[in-house]
């Protein structure tokens, strides 16, 4: 795969893991997903994965 495009997952990634974790601990409302702990549990995994692929698109190039 492209490392921009990888580059680009992994930010993206970051930020819904981020917005996910943000919503689980209902500090961000309006949603389903606001206030349901389970959110606040995968949303770090999913940055966390995020920043796994924006590193290894980093060393790709």
């Amino acid at each position: 795969m492209n490392p921009r495009v990888s580059l680009v997952i992994g930010i993206v990634l970051v930020l819904v893991g981020l917005l996910w974790t943000l919503q689980g601990l209902d500090i961000v409302g309006g949603s389903g997903m606001s206030g349901v702990a389970i959110w606040a549990v995968i949303g770090p995994f999913v940055a966390l994965v995020g920043v796994v692929v924006a590193l290894g698109a980093r060393r790709r190039r």
